[in-house]
Parts: structure tokens; C-alpha cells; sequence
């Protein structure tokens, strides 16, 4: 009897209960109906009231489901679900292996294939990457057998963990990291790894008061030993032709601190560098930071209009070799990590597929391709991807979202937000949780060493020892008619 009276009691209890959620829940609608009816800002709110928010929520919701319920394997942007699935397991070490076919469309156009040889490289005859020195000339010369690196991401764009997993993730692969142009920051120098300190058109963490170098700065940066190059940004992928844009709910009191601006307001950096009104001020400013640092000092661009690229190496030719840069950090038009306009992302600059046979070409043409490295910079996350650009003269690739998926990036486009769901582009502390420096630091250096063997994996396939021995005949480009050319065909002003 007393059991049965308990479960009355419960019936009674959970009865209320449910008449009180249904009742709130009324409520709820009740108010929505009358606020989306009494609005006139969003129409399909107000012409289908409390229905029409669905809209809203799935266009929200979808940013984050897409790619795992509507995408194919090869078809999302700005990277497919194939491409990122590959930088997963490489960073968790786990079987990159697949079956059953490829699922690439290897009959597109412009699609790359690298021809392989009836003698591949054998195991006894593979050799480590050839050391490459940057800048033989400086007081401080830079050697380094790694081929692929960790490309600028500032800290203010990624998050403390983020950025120290990538600290300490570096160290452990043998790459350098970029610091971005937001400065120097002790997050950076935990790991110990190879860095190379970015200077933006701000000049974030070396600037004086009125926006230009400060040489005690310089100096002052320049003395932490892991600091190995400068690079002075001319421009970037993400928004060629304007300045880094940082958001105001992104700028800490230490990120304000490190960059010398106002706690909570926008970091909006110039267009480009005060100093700069023709190409000799380029030079200029790089023999400064060289002489003052004494380390291999380069540029960054997004190649556009190539009328200046011209006058620049003429200019190096009339006064010498020795005021070249040591390297040209060439960036792809199409995105990356900052916040940008979509104008600028979408339409400004040529993507790499363009500008790297130019920029060689034209090093080439005036006698200044073994003076100056190239980094090729630019959705080059994947072995073949980084083959590619090798074959084409690159030195080095730099890779920024490569890095980010190792550390767990979803691709959910956040980054200009300080909402991202992995904790990588976020400085709010809840959701800066989930990522631990140590796990993703590991994974980092997977990535970075799964990419140096893939790499090698396919030069051996096409006979070479050695990544950068790779060169334009190795490679094969579909064209319009479903037909392959080699690589340097494909490019016709490409000399070999």
C-alpha cells in the first residue's frame, strides 16, 4: 500500500511537473510569435513567425554540419574533407592508408600527377633532406634540413594553448614557426623550436611611438637565440592590399600589452609599411633590420601586379647581390586564418598555382634564384601539394592551416570570431578547455613528420633521393581537353 502510494505521489509530481514545462514552454512560443510578428528587420521571421527562426538557426548550425552530412570527400572549400581527413591521422599517427580506389577526379583539369619511374629509389639509396643555409652571408646564418614549416599565425589570431602546442610542437618536428605580426610572446618561446619573428605593417612589438623600427627593439628581439630570421610582410594571403585586422573582443590585456594598443579595441594594422614608396625603401629597411639583427632577413607578398617585382630585382642587381633579401615568403590569394574582407579574400591577388612559376622565373631571369630562397606559403597542407611547389623551385613550403588541423581545427570558419568551437581561435576560457598543449603539441610534430615522409615516399616513386631534387619533368597537369603536359609545358613562360 505505501509503495503504491509512492507511486502516485511520483505520478502527481512528474504530472505537475509536465504541465509546468508544457506551460513555460507556451509561454516561450506565445512571446516569440508576438516579437517576430512586432519586427520588421528579418522577413521570414515576421511573415512566418516562430517557424522562420529555424531558418537562422540551421544557416548557423550549418557552418559546423555541412562538411560532415552534405559535402562530398573532394568538394568542400577551402579544404575537402579528404584533404583534411589525411592531416587528421597524420597528426594522430594512426593508418593513412586507403582502398578501393582514389575518389580524386584525376581526369580534371588541372589536376597534377608525378610520374613515377620503373626505378624507384631504394631504401639504401634514400638520403635526409640536404641542409639549405639562408642568408651564408649574416652574422648569424640560418642552416636547416626541414622542407615543410609552421607559417605566421600571430598570437591574438590563435589562442595561448594554440599557439604553445605549436611552440613546443615545432621543437620536437625540427621546423621553424613564424610568429605572426603580433609580436613576440613568451608562448612562442616555450618550446624552445626555431622561430622567425614577423614584422607587419604595424611593426607590432618593434615599433616606437610614431609607428616605425625601433632598433633597441629590434636588438632586443633578436637576442633570444631561438628567434633565427625576420621577415618583414609586404602583404598576405588572406587580404593582399590591407593591413592584419585582429577584432576588438579578441585583444586581451596581454595581447594589448605585447602589441602596444588599447585593451578591447580593433588591432587594425596600416595597408602597408609607412617607410615603403618604391622598391628601394624595401631594400633599405632590409639591410637595416639585417645589419641591426645580423640574421637573414626576408620579405612576404602576395604576388598581384608584377610590374614592381621587376623594378625590385633590378634594383638588387644595380646595387649589388648582397642587398637581397634572403627569402621571399610567397603567399596564396585564396584565404587564410585572419579575419578579412571577402572582397579582398575572393578577388585580390594571384593564387599560387600563378605566382610561383612567375616569381621563380623571373629570380631565375636575373640571376638570383640560388641568392634568394623561396618559401612557397599557401594551402599546401598535403604531400603532393608540397611536391608540387618543390617542382616548381620552391626551397621551403610554410603551411599555417595544416598546422591548425593537426591542433584539431574543424574548418567551422571562426577564425575572425572569438567563438571558435576547438579552442584554437579563441581567447575565452571555457572553450580554450578542450585543447591541451601537450596532446596537440604531439600532434603537431606528427603532422610535420608524416608530411616529410609522404613527402619523400613520392619523390622515391619518382627516382629522386632527395624532395627538392624534383623537378618540373616529374610532374604532369591535365588540361582542358582531358590530356596531360608536363609541368613546365603547362607553364610555357616557365624556364627550366
Amino acid at each position: 500500500m505505501r509503495e503504491q502510494n509512492w507511486f502516485m505521489w511520483g505520478l502527481e509530481l512528474f504530472s505537475g511537473l509536465f504541465l509546468i514545462v508544457v506551460g513555460l514552454g507556451l509561454l516561450v512560443i506565445t512571446y516569440m510569435y508576438i516579437a517576430d510578428v512586432m519586427q520588421t528587420k528579418q522577413a521570414v521571421r515576421h511573415n512566418y513567425p516562430v517557424v522562420g527562426r529555424f531558418r537562422y538557426f540551421f544557416e548557423k548550425m550549418g557552418e559546423f554540419f555541412r562538411q560532415y552530412f552534405f559535402a562530398l570527400d573532394r568538394e568542400e572549400l577551402p579544404f575537402n574533407r579528404a584533404e583534411r581527413s589525411w592531416v587528421y591521422r597524420a597528426a594522430k599517427n594512426v593508418d593513412r592508408t586507403i582502398a578501393f580506389g582514389s575518389t580524386r577526379p584525376l581526369e580534371a583539369n588541372g589536376s597534377i600527377m608525378f610520374m613515377n619511374t620503373a626505378f624507384p629509389t631504394l631504401d639504401q639509396d634514400v638520403v635526409p633532406p640536404t641542409p639549405v643555409v639562408i642568408g651564408p652571408d649574416c652574422e648569424h646564418p640560418f642552416a636547416t634540413s626541414a622542407i615543410c614549416h609552421i607559417s605566421a599565425m600571430s598570437f591574438g589570431a590563435l589562442s595561448r594553448p594554440a599557439v604553445t602546442a605549436l611552440s613546443h610542437g615545432a621543437a620536437q618536428a625540427g621546423c621553424w614557426l613564424n610568429t605572426g605580426e603580433g609580436g613576440l610572446s613568451a608562448h612562442h618561446l616555450k618550446g624552445n623550436c626555431d622561430l622567425v619573428f614577423q614584422i607587419g605593417t604595424a611593426k607590432y612589438g618593434v615599433r616606437n611611438a610614431e609607428g616605425h623600427l625601433d632598433d633597441d627593439k629590434l636588438r632586443e628581439v633578436a637576442a633570444h637565440s631561438q628567434v633565427k630570421m625576420f621577415e618583414i610582410k609586404l602583404s598576405q594571403g588572406a587580404k593582399p592590399g590591407k593591413g592584419g585586422i585582429l577584432p576588438g573582443v579578441k585583444v586581451t590585456e596581454e595581447i594589448a600589452t605585447i602589441r602596444g594598443i588599447p585593451v578591447g579595441q580593433d588591432s587594425i594594422s596600416p595597408n602597408g609599411h609607412i617607410e615603403f614608396h618604391h622598391v628601394g625603401d624595401i631594400l633599405d629597411m632590409i639591410a637595416r633590420v639585417r645589419q641591426v639583427t645580423g640574421k637573414p632577413t626576408g620579405i612576404k607578398a602576395v604576388l598581384g601586379d608584377i610590374h614592381w617585382l621587376e623594378d625590385f630585382l633590378e634594383e638588387i642587381n644595380q646595387r649589388g647581390h648582397e642587398s637581397a633579401p634572403d627569402f621571399f615568403t610567397l603567399d596564396s590569394a585564396d584565404g587564410g586564418t585572419g579575419a578579412a574582407p571577402q572582397t579582398l579574400m575572393d578577388y585580390v591577388g594571384l593564387p599560387l598555382k600563378e605566382s610561383l612559376p612567375l616569381l621563380v622565373d623571373h629570380l631565375r631571369r636575373h640571376g638570383l634564384k640560388q641568392r634568394i630562397k623561396v618559401i612557397a606559403s599557401g594551402k599546401l597542407i598535403t604531400p603532393s601539394r608540397v611536391a608540387w611547389a618543390l617542382a616548381l623551385g620552391a626551397d621551403f613550403i610554410a603551411s599555417a592551416r595544416g598546422n591548425m588541423f593537426a591542433l584539431g581545427c574543424i574548418q567551422a570558419l571562426q577564425c575572425n570570431k572569438d567563438t571558435c568551437p576547438t579552442g584554437i581561435t579563441t581567447h575565452n576560457k571555457k572553450l580554450q578547455q578542450g585543447l591541451d598543449p601537450r596532446d596537440k603539441s604531439t600532434r603537431v610534430a606528427n603532422y610535420n613528420k608524416a608530411l616529410h615522409h609522404d613527402l619523400g615516399m613520392l619523390a622515391h616513386s619518382c627516382g629522386v633521393s632527395d624532395p627538392r631534387q624534383l623537378k618540373p619533368h616529374h610532374v604532369r597537369v591535365v588540361t582542358q581537353n582531358g590530356l596531360s603536359v608536363s609541368l613546365d609545358k603547362y607553364y610555357a613562360h616557365f624556364d627550366q
